[in-house]
């Protein structure tokens, strides 16, 4: 990146021109990308395997708020939900093609952060960026961000496919996204009243980096494939546990019985929450941004599923005419229902 206290406009080098400084380096990472950057489409072979694509559009205000956004964490987190997309269908992702729409207040150097976090996520995944297009927006920033996968006809699982009796599985925690958007919102609150209060988020680490730059679980779909385990259902949780859970369920045509006290909270942020007066297990059925993975697996699997590094076992489906519940930690039954999650930035 050039000095930071100097400023080059977009309109200096030109759209191509831009795309060339940006990519130039880039080293492939996948033998079945055949052409990348810098022609009129990618090109891919994969050798007689199913190709999975996934696209996500971002827009400024609506899905993310740039006084605490860092560019490149953004960067890093819209690469990182396209690619989780390509996971939630149990395949590999390969390739990213990124569409930018920008107002002529981002410079260069900005645009420069932005890709920075593409990259990064890229690199740390194995994927190739294969496609760049950058445009005018009047409107501040858009983005447009397509992953394409790669897995065996027999590997891809789909929402639908649950069956009865069958052990729902998570990876990771639930919560912690929504509750570090919580303080990212409150500080910039405090910040409006006063014009000049510095956010004190020591100790939140975790919580804004769930929030800032949540990692893709490639790790558990590796994981499930090391102990031989194909998924019956698989869902990517983005709007809240509940929502995706009864929507495998309705696919299905199942009931499901899930136990708060095997939900996975991470302990800060249960604490958090409870300073904040909010109950921890409605953030986490709730909430949003998680972006973990949400599968069911046959109850052969329970031995294996267990190996798993990072991934609970939080209840079993049931025929329909039990309903979808939630056995509470108190041992009372009550009815799983979705309230999604609704907010202007971040969602």
């Amino acid at each position: 990146m050039d000095d930071n206290n100097v400023r080059n406009e977009i309109s200096q080098l030109g759209k191509y021109n831009l795309i060339n400084k940006l990519t130039d380096d880039i080293e492939k990472q996948n033998d079945s990308t055949l052409v990348g950057v810098g022609d009129d489409a990618a090109v891919a072979d994969f050798g007689g395997k199913q190709t999975v694509f996934a696209s996500k559009l971002f827009l400024e205000h609506v899905h993310f708020d740039l006084s605490y956004f860092p560019l490149k964490h953004l960067g890093y987190k819209c690469a990182g939900i396209a690619l989780t997309d390509i996971l939630g269908m149990n395949a590999i992702p390969t390739q990213i093609s990124v569409n930018l729409a920008l107002s002529n207040r981002f410079s260069i150097e900005a645009v420069e952060e932005f890709m920075t976090g593409i990259r990064a996520c890229c690199h740390n995944y194995k994927t190739d960026l294969a496609g760049l297009e950058i445009n005018t927006s009047m409107t501040g920033m858009a983005i447009s961000i397509t992953a394409v996968g790669e897995a065996e006809a027999d590997k891809i699982v789909c929402r639908r496919g649950a069956k009865e009796n069958e052990l729902i599985c998570v990876s990771g925690d639930f919560g912690a996204a929504y509750t570090g958007y919580l303080l990212l919102e409150r500080e910039k609150e405090i910040f409006l009243q006063t014009q000049v209060s510095q956010p004190n988020f020591e100790g939140y680490e975790y919580l804004l980096e769930r929030q800032l730059k949540p990692e893709p679980r490639l790790d558990i779909v590796e994981g499930l494939r090391k102990n031989d385990i194909l998924p019956t259902s698989m869902t990517v949780v983005s709007e809240g546990l509940a929502t995706s859970l009864l929507h495998i369920c309705h696919l299905a045509g199942l009931g499901c019985t899930i136990f708060e006290n095997k939900t996975p909270i991470d302990q800060l942020t249960f604490d958090t929450l409870k300073s904040l007066k909010i109950v921890a297990t409605t953030v986490a059925l709730n909430g949003g941004e998680d972006y973990e993975l949400l599968f069911t697996v046959r109850q052969s699997d329970y031995e294996k599923v267990k190996k798993i590094e990072n991934v609970s076992v939080i209840g079993y489906m049931q025929e329909k005419n039990a309903g979808c519940n939630l056995i509470t930690n108190d041992n009372k039954q009550i009815e799983l229902r979705a309230q999604g999650f609704e907010h202007e930035e971040g969602n």
